[in-house]
């Protein structure tokens, strides 16, 4: 069997530039590697309902905005399977029997659920579907037989958990499972942007967020507004590149010909960098050097994304192509773990042999 990858996103929004250096960039350079035999991307719309679960219409109305954004940026459907999760009911009963194979107190102990359980603010009143995500989790990833999950390494304690449950699974019943290794981004910078008011996370309840589908104005105003050196106020002050959200999206988005094309009074950015250090560089040339790049890169994403939303139906027709596809490989994983659980009743000839003489030789 050869390399799979398993990874997506939940449809509570759109997708924004801290998904896109973080996860999308990258899923088109693995897909177009030749290195991966599969590759699904899943719409993860059953586990967003997990904390929306009185708000279906919100997860509903993202799954279209989701799919846009995913061919927008270069996935393409012929290479990569896009599926929907909640339209796949065999990762719902290999969920049901993974359970039985987690504890509650480990479940409690990892510290990826504990974390966004504090951020929820859900108290004592965590929705067990939400709890129990890491067991859910497991059965995508096992579904497919996933070899490679990217993603971010606060998801690290979630893959450990979906290898213990391989583990457990293939030596109480039979070597069925594939254990996972997550693939986390080599670029330090990529692997979280900030919001652009320096805060850690970018979101769209933090109202901090610069979305793949925003326009030319909008990408404007929030770039020009955002969270730089607060110590920095004239021209002439010496500014601090830590904690600015300007220069961190820098690192993550220059070229080697940027400076060349946009700001060629650089060579490159350690002596921009080096310039704002140490005075004489106002923000506004920084921020406007940063647009310029910005746009360059959203362009194109934005033609692709227009031609899509021209024809929605074509893109539900590839959301159900690939989905019934993945269903096809979820199903075949899902008869294999019900044969080694001896839960394959119909199917057993020799069961229903033995038993028919059993019971002819009263």
């Amino acid at each position: 069997m050869g390399k799979i990858i398993l990874t997506g996103d939940r449809p509570t929004g759109r997708l924004h530039l801290g998904h896109y250096v973080g996860s999308l960039k990258r899923r088109v350079e693995l897909q177009n590697s030749g290195e991966f035999e599969k590759i699904f991307i899943m719409i993860a719309d059953a586990q967003a309902l997990t904390d929306n679960w009185d708000n279906p219409d919100k997860v509903r109305e993202n799954i279209i905005e989701v799919a846009l954004d995913y061919l927008s940026v270069g996935i393409d459907p012929e290479k990569t399977t896009i599926l929907i999760q909640s339209q796949i009911p065999e990762l719902t009963e290999l969920t049901f029997y993974y359970a039985d194979l987690v504890t509650v107190a480990r479940l409690q102990r990892n510290p990826t659920v504990k974390t966004e359980i504090g951020m929820r603010g859900f108290g004592t009143s965590i929705p067990v579907g939400f709890f129990t995500y890491p067991i859910s989790q497991a059965a995508d990833i096992t579904a497919f037989k996933a070899t490679t999950v990217p993603a971010g390494e606060d998801q690290e304690p979630m893959i450990e958990q979906t290898r213990e449950i391989v583990r457990k699974f293939n030596s109480t019943y039979a070597p069925v499972l594939v254990e996972p290794e997550i693939s986390i981004p080599e670029n330090t910078v990529c692997r979280r942007l900030p919001g652009t008011d320096g805060k850690e996370k970018m979101s769209k309840s933090l109202g901090n967020a610069i979305y793949l589908s925003d326009t030319p104005a909008e990408v404007k105003t929030k770039v020009m507004s955002m969270y730089t050196d607060p110590d920095h106020i004239k021209v002439t002050d010496p500014g601090k590149i830590e904690g600015n959200a300007v220069f961190t999206y820098l690192d993550a988005f220059v070229k080697p010909d940027s400076f060349e094309k946009y700001l060629p009074d650089y060579k490159n950015l350690d002596e921009l960098k080096d310039h704002y250090k140490r005075g004489g560089l106002g923000d506004v040339k920084v921020k406007k050097f940063l647009i310029n790049i910005l746009e360059e890169e959203l362009v194109p994403i934005r033609a692709k994304r227009d031609e899509y939303e021209k024809d929605i139906p074509r893109v539900y027709d590839i959301l159900k192509k690939g989905t019934e596809e993945a269903e096809k490989v979820a199903a075949a994983t899902l008869h294999e773990v019900k044969d080694a659980m001896r839960i394959n009743y119909f199917d057993d000839v020799e069961l229903i042999k033995r038993q028919s003489e059993k019971f002819a030789n009263k």
